[in-house]
Parts: C-alpha cells; structure tokens; sequence
C-alpha cells in the first residue's frame, strides 16, 4: 500500500497544493514552522479521520477560510482507493472512500494503517496515564474493529454510570438495581478491552526490546509492565468494593479506564532515569514495534511518518534509523527535517529510492530531486 497523491485546499498554513510521491521514501525539507509538519497530519488524516496534532477539527482550517478538504489517491491491493476529508465549520464531517460516504468513521479505521512517530510522542513519557491507554488503544483499533466497538460502547456507559453518581449525590439518593444495570455493562465490555491489551502488550515487549537494541548499539535493559486494576481481582467485585468510595467522589474510580504502561529502562522509570537521547531511542523503538504489530497482524505495511526525530540523535543513531527503515521489511516512508544535506548522505549511502520536497518560507512546495 502506498499514497501516489495527496491534494490539500485550506489545511492549515496551505492555501492549494498538489504533490505526487515515491512508493519508498519521502522527504520534505525546510526551516522550522514552514509546515513540513502539517503534510505529514494531512496523510494520517486521511487514516486516521482525525489529527495528530489539534482533534479540533475546525482549529485546522486556514486562517479566515470556511473550509477544508484533503484528498488522497492509494495503489491499494493491486487497485486504487481515493480517500476525501472535507470539514466545514459547524457541519458534520464529510468522510468518502471511493465517492462514497461513510456513515460511522470508526467504518474506516484500519483500511490504511499508519504509524507516525512525532515530537509530540513525549507525552507518553511525560504526562499522565491517559497518554499511554490512547497509544495502546490507537495500535489496537487500527487491525481489531470489535475492540473498538467495545472501547466506544465501554466510555458511554462509563459515563452513564458517572452521570448517575453525580445524580445521587445531587439527590441524596441511591438505587442500586439501577447502578448493577451500568456495572454489568462496565464488566462484560472492560473484560474484554482488558485481554486484549494483556495480549497486545505480551506480544509487543520483544519487538519493542529488540529496535532499541539495534538503533542505541547497546544493552541497556527497557520494558513495558501493563498495569491495571483488574489484575487485582475480579472487575464485579471491584465495582462492588468502590461504591462508597465512588459515591462519595462522583466518578468510577475504578476500571481498564485507569490502565496504564509502565515505561522502564534498567527497571527504572524513564521518565526519570533516562537521557534526551535515550528517551527518543525508547519512543522510536516503541512506534516501530507498533509497525511491526500492526503489519503482523493485517498483512499490510502501514505507512511510516517520521516527523522531525532527528533532533537530540546523534549521528549514528540517525543512520541507524534510516538504515533500520529502509529494509524492504518497510514500505512507504515519509520524513521531515531541517537538515537536506544530511539526509541525503544518508539516504544516497543506504542506497534506497527517495524524492525531495523543499517548503519555503511561504509554505510553497517544490520538488528538488528524485534519486
């Protein structure tokens, strides 16, 4: 699977663009700010119907324009896929595969599978444990639509239950025929989310472990420990043992919405015992074993957006990177960076397909070479 064109009007800092890529690697090269960046979100748009960066739909519009529109063309399994995105402000969505629409965007999840490794990555490290279940449950939905049927299904009746514990406690009252109705939901389905991410992380620990090895050259020992409350016994009885607890606070204290991944590196949390450096390495290795889960299990290669990772590596940790991506076991690869001269030392010795686009300051796109 690969993206051949993409086509953007008022997205972003873009007024009207049109580009065609390399099946292999593509780079867009220019000074902070410029909007190399902003590329990169058009194309998981178009995967995931949503941003990486800002979920405010209407926030990514250009400036003083009432609307916008991303189209992309995919060489897809031997046939073509046109994917469109169109957002106009205070209207509905407007997600079409081939012309036709769909009616839930959950619909589209999956079809063209995508990893993006991002600066803003670092919040898996260094904020709260809402960061890491997005990841686990960004991974997961993109090869397994009953999770994510379960997922959507588990957070209405989450906060159903919520709602009626704030209810109560506005009342004064309690029926508990009532809340059993919400438990039972909360188990049947957070049961379910659980083993899933207990086998999803089981299988990602080795893959993860193994890309750190080979980029930092090193031994350095890095883990990932899924935590959850359910480990602690049976959902029913935790929900049951709560109740006063979650009276008291208005909110269910207790579920797989409170999971989380513990990040180690030499059995200490990163967060505190890792360098810039070694931080990054963890991050990269982590997005490349999601990859590599996901290409597993859906037999496609997803595509690779690599945004401005560069910064903090050294020298060989950058080539170890370009090199670990350009084995044939990659597919499309999309990159930006400051730096033109430095990717294509690298790319011109690795010996692999690659185009340039150079973005001025203006937010002009050209294309500077193909190798």
């Amino acid at each position: 699977m690969n993206l051949q064109d993409l086509s953007l009007i008022n997205f972003k800092n873009y007024s009207e663009v049109e580009l065609n890529f390399s099946s292999k690697i593509n780079c867009f090269i220019g000074q902070n700010g410029v909007g190399k960046t902003n590329l990169l979100d058009a194309i998981y748009y178009l995967s995931m119907c949503k941003s990486y960066l800002n979920p405010i739909d209407s926030q990514n519009i250009r400036y003083e324009e009432d609307f916008f529109v991303i189209q992309g063309k995919y060489d897809y399994k031997e046939a073509n896929e046109n994917i469109y995105c169109g957002i106009k402000r205070n209207k509905k969505k407007q997600f079409k595969r081939n012309k036709k629409e769909y009616q839930k965007l959950a619909d589209h999840i999956g079809l063209l599978p995508i990893v993006m490794i991002s600066p803003m990555d670092n919040n898996l490290i260094l904020d709260g444990s809402d960061e890491r279940r997005k990841f686990m449950d960004g991974v997961i939905s993109q090869y397994d639509k009953a999770y994510l049927d379960s997922l959507i299904k588990y957070n209405r009746a989450l906060a159903q239950r919520n709602k009626l514990l704030k209810d109560f406690y506005q009342t004064r009252s309690f029926d508990e025929d009532t809340i059993e109705v919400w438990n039972e939901q909360l188990v049947m389905l957070g049961e379910k989310i659980h083993s899933v991410r207990v086998k999803f992380v089981e299988e990602l620990i080795p893959i993860f472990q193994d890309y750190y090895t080979r980029i930092s050259g090193n031994n350095e020992q890095v883990q990932l420990v899924y935590d959850s409350q359910l480990f602690e016994g049976e959902y029913r009885d935790l929900l049951k043992d709560t109740i006063g607890k979650d009276r008291m606070v208005q909110h269910t204290t207790v579920g797989v919405h409170k999971d989380d991944l513990i990040l180690t590196l030499e059995k200490y949390p990163i967060k505190k015992a890792g360098s810039q450096g070694q931080q990054k390495t963890y991050l990269v290795s982590l997005k490349l074993a999601q990859f590599d889960f996901i290409k597993k299990v859906s037999g496609i290669k997803p595509i690779l957006l690599l945004d401005d990772i560069f910064d903090k590596f050294d020298k060989y940790r950058v080539r170890q990177i370009i090199e670990l991506v350009a084995e044939n076991h990659f597919g499309q690869i999309f990159i930006t960076d400051t730096s033109q001269d430095r990717l294509e030392e690298i790319l011109k010795d690795v010996d692999i397909p690659f185009q340039l686009f150079l973005i001025d300051t203006k937010g002009d796109v050209s294309t500077n070479k193909e190798s």
